[in-house]
């Protein structure tokens, strides 16, 4: 059964929730097919994937990654192979001598504290190297099924030129976003909003005279 979090008890009223399910139908008309840009075949890859996407975009972390998994296939590989060698593979991404270590370490983390399986709970994903709660988020939403919002810059960015929150802060914007939506929605509905901000709600110039969220969009035509 879908639910929506945070509702009872707070300032969401019925009008706000049903201009977001307006917005969530819209948006799946417009992307049937989003879906994570970040390439893999199990949790494992996605996991790493999503670890090396900070600070830099899916598209670059998908050109190193088919090297990388060759090499590394499994945590325990992961964990045995030299940071030097894992910075040599990921140097196209910046930061290579932290990403090294990082990998390495998670590889490591990943043994030791869950048999070389990746964990399906949040809590166990945050105890791990390069791991907080937006990349579990994307972990547990992809790699497992469970209902999950992520908030990147392009959720946060739309969430708020779509009236959904007026929070900055990614946890806040996460509860509003759960206080509109049914649960069910949450992990395709991200990966629609992020598909949409790169596309057309660009973060300077928004395209909102070609938009087809414009008439739900309390923001169009005032951005610039």
């Amino acid at each position: 059964m879908a639910t929506r979090s945070g509702a009872c008890g707070s300032e969401v009223g019925e009008r706000g929730v049903s201009e977001a399910e307006k917005v969530a139908k819209r948006l799946a008309k417009l992307y049937p097919d989003a879906h994570c840009a970040l390439d893999y075949s199990n949790a494992f890859e996605l996991l790493v994937a999503t670890v090396l996407s900070a600070q830099t975009t899916d598209e670059r972390v998908n050109t190193i990654t088919p090297t990388l998994f060759s090499k590394c296939p499994t945590p325990e590989a992961l964990a045995e192979t030299s940071p030097d060698e894992l910075s040599e593979i990921v140097k196209p991404l910046g930061f290579h001598r932290r990403r090294g270590k990082q990998l390495q370490a998670l590889g490591e983390q990943l043994e030791t504290s869950f048999r070389g399986q990746v964990p399906s709970r949040r809590e166990d994903l945050e105890q791990l190297p390069g791991v907080g709660r937006k990349t579990a988020h994307v972990v547990l939403g992809n790699a497992f099924g469970k209902r999950a919002i992520t908030v990147d810059t392009h959720v946060g960015r739309l969430a708020r030129r779509l009236g959904w929150s007026r929070e900055t802060k990614p946890l806040a914007v996460e509860k509003d976003i759960a206080a509109l939506l049914p649960d069910e929605d949450w992990t395709l509905l991200c990966h629609r909003l992020i598909e949409h901000g790169r596309k057309v709600c660009h973060s300077k110039r928004p395209q909102c005279g070609s938009c087809q969220l414009a008439e739900l969009c309390p923001s169009a035509g005032t951005l610039t």
